[in-house]
């Protein structure tokens, strides 16, 4: 009974303690990856650019903040025999809110601006029917860069007691990716489904403070993201969702 008693007194300690702990991670933090367009093997015109605007909703790495931005996207798409390739480029601007810092501690916000920009590119190998592809094996990789007051933020309180933060500005995400996508006889309505699992490069999951001998650590192989496809004729729309959700509305043009 002691035994199971010092258990409970020590996981609970635990618990309370790890509530002051601030943990601020890059404001794309696992949200960087988002679907590249691409055409069917069955479109005539092989080659396509694709501009689309996103809504973009997240949570801090411990679900106490949210951050809300707009993002705005550009890519080109091509299809080959068997294989495709898109590449684009982003921009993101937004809004870190904070619920988790009281008005008396010194380093008390409301809210803080961040914008993103960087590039996107991914391609896949697949197989075709009379009405499907499907993309069995494929990767996706995105580049950003990140600026603003919450960046600045992030790097004033990395040393602080009771801070976590990881101060990067650029991140490099890399993963694998398996999609099906139908068409129907009209074959400018396409409907595909895509999984990815990856994750991203450096010191991803790992926070630390060099004023506290406590290291923060989650042990993360990676993380993984779904999203939903949908063309009709020439307009496009995105339903994305992993540790956040991203809506998408865009056109395809030559």
């Amino acid at each position: 009974m002691k035994l199971k008693f010092s258990l409970l007194l020590f996981v609970a300690g635990m618990i309370i303690s790890s509530c002051s702990d601030h943990i601020y991670a890059p404001a794309m933090h696992h949200s960087d990856i988002a679907y590249l367009p691409k055409p069917v093997s069955a479109d005539v015109v092989k080659s396509a650019n694709y501009i689309s605007g996103a809504l973009v909703v997240d949570e801090s790495p411990n679900y106490s903040d949210e951050l809300v931005s707009a993002q705005l996207n550009l890519s080109r798409g091509h299809v080959f025999d068997h294989f495709n390739l898109a590449y684009g480029a982003f921009g993101t601007l937004g809004n870190y809110h904070n619920s988790e810092l009281q008005p008396q501690d010194p380093n008390y916000f409301k809210n803080k601006f961040f914008g993103v920009a960087g590039g996107r590119l991914s391609g896949n190998f697949f197989v075709s029917g009379s009405h499907i592809d499907f993309r069995f094996i494929g990767f996706e990789a995105a580049y950003s860069h990140e600026f603003g007051d919450y960046l600045n933020f992030r790097k004033a309180v990395t040393n602080k007691p009771g801070f976590y933060t990881d101060p990067r500005a650029d991140l490099f995400t890399l993963g694998g990716t398996t999609e099906i996508i139908f068409h129907t006889n009209k074959v400018a309505n396409q409907f595909g489904f895509r999984l990815f699992w990856g994750g991203t490069f450096g010191n991803d999951n790992v926070y630390r403070n060099k004023n506290s001998d406590y290291d923060y650590r989650v042990y993360n192989p990676g993380f993984v993201t779904a999203a939903y496809f949908m063309q009709i004729k020439n307009f496009i729309g995105i339903v994305e969702a992993g540790s956040y959700v991203q809506l998408r509305l865009g056109y395809r043009f030559k």
